[in-house]
Order: C-alpha cells, then sequence, then structure tokens
C-alpha cells in the first residue's frame, strides 16, 4: 500500500488484506537498515483476524522514497503521522530493535494516538560499535554480513526460516537492494547512537507495554531489556530461550503466541 507523509511516498505491507481505516490499526516499525519484509509472518496473522495493519517502510527504506531521517524524535513523530495519514485516530504499536526507540518516542509525542506498546529485542540505548558504525557509514557490504551474525542466535546460524526458501543471515540483502548502506543503515545506526533519551521516556510511558527479549541476545542484551522493561510502568517482559536479536524471525512462532495474547487483552477486536 503507497501513501503520502508529509509529501513522502511511503510504502507499508497490508499483510495480504486491503487497508480498512474502520478496523483496529496495528502498526509495526522495523530496526535499522531493515523494511517491512521482517514482519510479513507477524502482519498476515493480524491482517486475517480482523485487524488492520502496516508494516511501514521508514523514509528512504524498502520501497518508501525520499531520504533517511537523521533522529529517533523525527522518525517517532513521523510514525505519528502516518496514523492521521491512513484516516486512524490511533494505532497499537510493535517496534524492533531500533524500532523500540522509534516507537517509545511516538508514543511520549502522541500519547492520546497510541492504545498499546509492543517492544521486541530492545533497550533504552542502543550505542553502536565504533567499527561497524565506521563500516556502515562507508557502504561497507561488510557491516551488513556483521550485523546479521551478531543479530542472529546459535539456532539462527543453522537455517530452519519459518518461510520457506529463505535463510536467516541473507536477510541482510534486503538491506543492500537498490539502497546505499550509507544511506539507510549508516543513518540509523548513527541515530541510535546519538540518542540518549530513552530512559527518560521509558519512565514517563503509562500504557499497557510488553517486552519480548532474547535470552542470547548480543546486539540488545537481556539484561538492557530488562533495565528497559523495569523503567517501564507495568511493563510484561517475555523472554524467549536460545533466540538472539531478531526473534521475529528466529523464533516467529513463539513470538506471535506472545503477541497474540496481548493485543487480544489490551487491544482486542470491537464487538460486532
Amino acid at each position: 500500500m503507497k501513501f503520502k507523509v508529509r509529501g513522502i511516498d511511503t510504502f507499508a505491507s497490508t499483510g495480504g488484506r486491503p487497508f480498512d481505516k474502520n478496523k483496529p490499526l496495528i502498526i509495526f516499525v522495523h530496526g535499522s537498515g531493515l523494511s517491512h519484509m521482517v514482519w510479513v509472518l507477524q502482519t498476515r496473522y493480524f491482517a486475517f483476524r480482523g485487524y488492520s495493519v502496516l508494516a511501514v517502510d521508514l523514509p528512504g527504506h524498502g520501497l518508501s522514497s525520499g531520504e533517511s531521517l537523521k533522529t529517533i524524535e523525527e522518525m517517532g513523530n513521523w510514525v505519528g503521522d502516518v496514523i492521521g495519514a491512513v484516516g486512524c485516530k490511533e494505532a497499537s504499536l510493535v517496534g524492533h530493535s531500533q524500532g523500540c526507540l522509534v516507537t517509545m518516542e511516538c508514543v511520549a509525542q502522541h500519547p492520546e494516538k497510541i492504545k498499546t506498546l509492543t517492544l521486541m529485542g530492545g533497550a533504552s540505548a542502543i550505542p553502536m560499535n565504533p567499527e561497524l558504525l565506521r563500516l556502515a557509514e562507508e557502504s561497507n557490504p561488510k557491516a551488513v554480513d556483521l550485523m546479521m551474525d551478531f543479530a542472529h542466535g546459535p539456532a539462527g546460524h543453522f537455517g530452519g526460516h519459518p518461510v520457506p526458501g529463505l535463510y536467516h543471515l541473507n536477510v541482510g540483502s534486503m538491506i543492500v537492494q537498490n539502497k546505499e548502506i550509507k544511506d539507510t543503515l549508516g543513518v540509523d545506526f548513527r541515530a541510535c547512537d546519538n540518542y540518549k533519551n530513552g530512559p527518560e521516556i521509558a519512565k514517563k510511558l503509562d500504557l499497557p507495554t510488553l517486552s519480548i527479549l532474547g535470552a542470547q541476545d548480543r546486539m540488545c542484551r537481556l539484561k538492557d531489556g530488562k533495565i528497559l522493561a523495569d523503567y517501564i510502568k507495568g511493563s510484561e517482559v517475555k523472554i524467549i530461550e536460545d533466540c538472539g536479536h531478531m526473534m521475529l524471525l528466529e523464533e516467529a512462532d513463539q513470538t506471535l503466541e506472545i503477541l497474540k495474547k496481548f493485543i487480544a487483552e489490551n487491544y482486542p477486536l470491537p464487538i460486532s
């Protein structure tokens, strides 16, 4: 689905169903350098069960036009604008990695629009390894390979992707397809490295919140995810064992089961 946000041609996957602004909306926000493609399994489930879903490509990413936004604050405000741009008044948010910072900022800036928040592989701060940051800003493909290697847990390195024909570590190819690494991954990494507001933002959040964490996460470590959850009033925490940072793909079934229960309890479909 294509629509405009602040004049930018924006793409979002709708999970294989036509978008309906009259249904409860769930917005999925990808991590650094990635795109809507990482959400294919989660979006399809909710789209076929009464929700409208948008797995957005942030500006400059995937199939969205424009330049990548330079700060987490800008990205959060932009996600808030997506809601009105598609004719809705409110939404639930689901973010992964950098998307956790973005969705927290969105709640802070647009609290009246957001019903629930789900954070996958999140932390209140995501400082970048200087060498990885340098490689990304130089458009060196090694940055993609290193990120994918580091982001996946042991199981993710052995295949078993839930989508037939795909391999976990090759998900990085979506980053370089028709995009300069420095213009997507490089910009995103720099935005994460510069972002310092996470703890204070998290302490002010007051809405149903779920944190899904991977026990083997090396990018946003389990202990950092727990610290973030402790900052957020009443945050629910679910830990997936033997799983790394890419739980939405590595352990897609477990991740979806956890998300389904949380959404059903806190953002249920209206009784018809």
